[in-house]
């Protein structure tokens, strides 16, 4: 049987409102049963989901409540770009992955430029056409007829809000390239790090378009895998940091070990090496050589002495000086005899 009724077999009257009432009531009817059947049921549930999903990710450009290490105040694209990505909202995150593939996969196999352009000339033309013909026909070119009567113009609270926006977004990649730099976030840093060292050895085979197909799906897909599986990551996690805890702790107490065997060895020789410089230092002290090495010259001065001493002069008189008596001389005294 089928849900919709037959088509009169009769022939239609003289005005043919009978057939025409029931094509109407047919159609009607088939469009109450779409309308109405599981499958539109199912297709207005998923939209007015996805409506609230896209509502509550456009709810989410908020400032977020902390701030930066610096104490800076964050952008309001860090909250948003972290609920696109942690996939709180599905079907919103989805249509963001969804949309940014579609876009590579169009600037790589579509010559936007060039269709661009085509589009342009043959919009121009078509209008200039227009106007002529109507120009030459009716007296009135058909483009003017289609004018507007006020052009289209961006308000300025529309730009002031547009420009905003970049700003943030401009300062959104500037501040996390800092973050990342700095190791404000340790785990970011390592993530970042892996990424750029496999896209220096990709670079070399794989296309621009390619790496940017794989930064994307890595971005979104990872979240997504971590929060499908949380208790199980979290899990090969802690045990991951337990092992390494261990191991830190077992090789601290290993070099703390080593470290005091090799201080109290570097002791024991640097008290073996100080007791022989001295005994070294002893011996030459009491050898010959050192004895018989003249003495220093005495900074203080010589005691200055006259160089005369009292015994070379002769003793003094003691009694009065007494004048001595004149004795002639012989030949005085013996007279001379005559020859």
């Amino acid at each position: 049987m089928s849900d919709f009724p037959d088509a009169p077999t009769t022939a239609p009257s003289a005005n043919g409102n009978s057939y025409i009432q029931a094509t109407k009531e047919n159609a009607a009817a088939a469009y109450q049963q779409v309308s109405n059947g599981p499958v539109a049921q199912s297709v207005k549930d998923q939209s007015a989901k996805t409506t609230t999903e896209l509502g509550n990710l456009a709810a989410a450009r908020r400032t977020p409540s902390n701030p930066a290490a610096t104490g800076q105040p964050l952008t309001h694209y860090h909250s948003f770009f972290s609920e696109l990505i942690s996939w709180n909202n599905p079907r919103a995150s989805a249509i963001a992955y969804s949309s940014i593939v579609a876009l590579i996969f169009a600037a790589r196999y579509l010559d936007v430029l060039r269709y661009s352009l085509k589009l342009t000339w043959m919009v121009l033309g078509t209008t200039v056409l227009a106007e002529l013909a109507g120009k030459l026909v009716l007296n009135n070119g058909l483009a003017t007829q289609l004018r507007p009567r006020r052009y289209f113009v961006i308000p300025r609270e529309t730009l002031d809000a547009a420009i905003g926006d970049v700003h943030e977004l401009v300062n959104f990649f500037i501040i996390e390239a800092q973050r990342i730099v700095f190791a404000e976030n340790v785990g970011a840093s390592a993530a970042a790090f892996i990424g750029s060292f496999i896209a220096y050895y990709l670079v070399k085979i794989v296309p621009f378009w390619g790496l940017s197909l794989i930064a994307t799906t890595a971005l979104f897909m990872v979240p997504l895998l971590y929060t499908s599986n949380q208790e199980l990551i979290d899990a090969q996690l802690n045990r991951a940091g337990e092992v390494i805890t261990q191991q830190t702790n077992q090789f601290r107490t290993v070099a703390s070990k080593h470290t005091a065997e090799a201080t109290n060895i570097t002791k024991q020789y640097m008290g073996d090496y100080t007791a022989k410089a001295q005994q070294l230092l002893g011996r030459r002290s009491a050898s010959p050589e050192a004895a018989r090495a003249p003495a220093p010259p005495s900074q203080t001065p010589a005691d200055v002495r006259p160089s005369v001493e009292e015994q070379d002069f002769p003793a003094a008189p003691k009694s009065d000086i007494q004048p001595e008596p004149v004795v002639p001389d012989a030949e005085e005294q013996t007279p001379m005899v005559a020859s």
